[in-house]
């Protein structure tokens, strides 16, 4: 009887199997030893080896470890409460906690309180712009108001959902990849987690929208050329030009141009290359950089003059005007602009794809291998004289 009320003891544990190092994080995760057995518990946090206190079994040295921690703890009691009542109950077994855990959260949780629970764990690791985007997401959850509890996710609701989108003027491949995208995932963790059974998207077929019109979202080299010559009538809209110009010749995204380090920048082949990884993909990006690129880093000395994404594509509509282009220009045309231009100057897709961060030829041929008209019609000239 006496073991039976002997309390299993509890602790959190960083990189169990010793795998972390400077710049791959490690797992933490919770400890229940009970009767010399001993059972784990994932918490879907991983940080980096400084990035937690072995003192303190606590994330550290981060802008959210505050929220990190306050998950951490609600685990913990969560955990301890569930171990109360198995003393009171007479039968502690370390083994059913788990199950027991996400009764709990499955009755005290709606699927917001979960989205954003979990999104605390999603969001640590990326940047402050990948992680506005799950910010995002809740907001205008909770702006529909008719996707609240596990039991709202429905296919009629989320169709409803998607309509909603629709009525505020969202695109299809928007709606899709910068929201819907992040609900399946979290149902999906919910699922995993034994909170529900079924995922409504299985049955549900969404527009996903197409990359078809990307060409309608690129300029093409001699605007490009006009853009880089036009005279700006002040300071603060020539580096907005300026910047718009260096992703053009750069393909890069804002968010891996405002991480821009002129440091990482290496002679290859007598050639400056700029070399890092992408922030939403992890994946490394290798740029050669030509003379345009070079003469914008030379003018201010290596360090880009970034504004947010939001002003820089307010004033990126000033410039437009400015170099009398008739076109909606916003930051991203610049990446379309530059893979497109690479594309259709012979540059192979492969290579492309290395440019742009992108993992395979698939996603660079999906949206940016589109043929200009010119690149079409110069084809057809190289096989004219067979032809006739």
């Amino acid at each position: 009887m006496a073991n039976a009320l002997k309390m299993p003891v509890i602790a959190f544990v960083y990189d169990r199997y010793h795998k972390a190092t400077s710049s791959t994080p490690g797992g933490v995760e919770l400890r229940i030893a009970y009767n010399w057995r001993v059972k784990w518990m994932s918490t879907g946090i991983r940080v980096l080896p400084r990035e937690w206190s072995k003192k303190q079994s606590q994330v550290i040295n981060r802008f959210d470890a505050v929220n990190l921690n306050k998950y951490l703890e609600r685990m913990r009691q969560e955990v301890l409460r569930i171990i109360y009542d198995m003393v009171e109950e007479r039968n502690i077994d370390i083994f059913a906690i788990p199950g027991r855990l996400n009764k709990i959260l499955k009755k005290n949780s709606t699927f917001i309180d979960f989205f954003e629970e979990k999104a605390v764990i999603r969001k640590h690791g990326i940047g402050e712009i990948s992680q506005g985007r799950y910010d995002l997401v809740a907001r205008v959850l909770k702006e529909y108001g008719k996707i609240i509890e596990f039991s709202d996710l429905t296919e009629s609701k989320i169709i409803a959902f998607d309509n909603f989108l629709l009525k505020k003027g969202i695109q299809a491949s928007t709606r899709y990849n910068s929201y819907h995208k992040f609900l399946i995932r979290f149902i999906k963790m919910a699922q995993l987690e034994g909170i529900i059974s079924s995922n409504p998207y299985d049955t549900l077929r969404l527009d996903h929208g197409n990359y078809d019109n990307s060409i309608d979202k690129c300029l093409s080299i001699e605007e490009v050329r006009v853009l880089l010559t036009a005279k700006m009538p002040n300071e603060h809209l020539q580096r907005v030009r300026d910047l718009f110009v260096f992703q053009c010749y750069t393909c890069m995204s804002y968010t891996d141009l405002a991480n821009f380090d002129s440091k990482k920048i290496e002679i290859v082949n007598g050639e400056q290359v700029y070399s890092s990884r992408r922030e939403k993909t992890n994946v490394r990006f290798t740029v050669p950089l030509l003379p345009p690129a070079l003469a914008i880093l030379k003018l201010y000395k290596g360090k880009l003059p970034i504004i947010s994404n939001v002003k820089y594509n307010k004033y990126l509509k000033e410039v437009a005007d400015v170099a009398g282009i008739d076109k909606k220009i916003s930051t991203h045309w610049a990446r379309h602009t530059g893979a497109t231009l690479l594309l259709n100057a012979g540059v192979r897709i492969d290579v492309v794809a290395k440019v742009c961060g992108h993992s395979n030829t698939k996603m660079t041929e999906k949206i940016y291998a589109k043929m200009m008209p010119n690149t079409v019609v110069d084809a057809v000239k190289e096989v004219e004289n067979k032809m006739v």
